[in-house]
């Protein structure tokens, strides 16, 4: 005890030596240390946010590069493996689709007379959101359809899809199309969860066919499709969705896990995508659900979000493999709903 009391003034004398500048500049290394360590340790409600990529659980800032990854390797064989995959009947439902939008404008029928007052319906060309339509494959179908039925060769059509692999094979079929050099269609890089390029209230018609549950936040793409179309403009959506039979079910299940893979490796040589999209296409929401998501969006859903058949909230496809959703932005005053819509 006697021992330790000399230290214990030497160590004071020492503190008292101290210049008042070096008692702060320790403090303030000392709470630089203090600070660092908090900084280090993360917070227990500050884990990583997940999603799902396939059956796997993802953290959602790693999905959006495993999706690309996915479709930079598909692209040169997505078309042919779509004919592959649904035999076929991929065509049928897209053609269906289109013509259940029926987009376009017929100046011999909408254009009023210079004697007349109506303003009930629309004159000017439609602007068109395909997103995640890399391809092509609706656009084409939708300036195919815009022009043999309505004789319509005005309205036109943006194509936006976040992989530039997809992107460029779309372009080399737009090279090769009648509607080269026509300004009729563009393509460009975009994410759905952010369409920062285009304005707000300027779309008539959005859609998305077999790319919206590949998307990082489905929530995030809807409100932002909402954002972007214009009062009255109309959402439509083609994706894969919930075999109704039980029996048709367990046989479209063991034709998808079984033989799609398979095919992708023999065709394509990558089994590993094509398992995703097939697991993609198992997560995706049930019918109810994903028709609700688009109300809560902000989307009147036609007929009021009843159940196929009754209401009209969605349409099955070939027993309900793939549905048809549909949502209206609501208009605002004076402002009627654009397009042929047939919703």
């Amino acid at each position: 005890m006697n021992n330790s009391i000399p230290r214990i003034v030497r160590r004071a004398n020492r503190i008292r030596r101290l210049r008042p500048e070096q008692i702060q500049q320790s403090y303030r290394c000392f709470s630089c240390s203090i600070r660092h360590a908090q900084q280090q340790t993360p917070r227990p409600d500050e884990s990583p946010r997940t999603t799902h990529f396939g059956f796997e659980t993802v953290a959602e800032s790693l999905k959006q590069s495993k999706v690309a990854e996915v479709f930079s390797s598909v692209a040169s064989s997505y078309d042919t493996m779509n004919d592959l995959m649904s035999l076929g009947i991929h065509r049928l439902w897209k053609d269906h689709f289109v013509s259940s939008i029926n987009p376009g404008l017929n100046p011999l029928i909408h254009t009023p007379s210079p004697s007349s007052s109506s303003t009930s319906a629309p004159t000017d060309p439609l602007r068109i959101l395909d997103i995640a339509g890399g391809t092509g494959d609706i656009a084409f179908r939708i300036l195919d359809y815009t022009t043999t039925i309505h004789n319509d060769s005005t309205s036109h059509v943006t194509v936006a899809d976040i992989n530039p692999s997809m992107l460029s094979e779309g372009q080399k079929r737009a090279s090769k199309s009648p509607y080269a050099n026509t300004g009729r269609i563009d393509f460009i890089e975009a994410n759905a969860e952010q369409l920062s390029t285009i304005p707000s209230n300027s779309i008539d018609i959005y859609t998305v066919a077999f790319g919206i549950r590949n998307f990082t936040s489905i929530p995030t793409a809807l409100r932002e499709a909402h954002r972007v179309l214009k009062p009255g403009g109309l959402f439509a959506c083609l994706e894969f969705s919930k075999v109704q039979n039980p029996v048709f079910d367990a046989v479209y299940k063991r034709w998808s896990f079984g033989a799609i893979p398979l095919i992708g490796q023999v065709v394509a040589g990558d089994r590993d995508s094509y398992q995703y999209l097939v697991e993609s296409i198992e997560r995706f929401p049930k019918q109810e659900e994903f028709s609700r998501m688009i109300g809560e969006a902000g989307f009147l859903i036609p007929g009021g979000g009843g159940k196929e058949g009754e209401k009209g909230g969605w349409e099955d496809l070939s027993g309900g493999i793939a549905a048809i959703h549909k949502g209206i932005k609501p208009a605002g005053s004076g402002i009627a709903a654009v397009g042929g819509g047939s919703v």
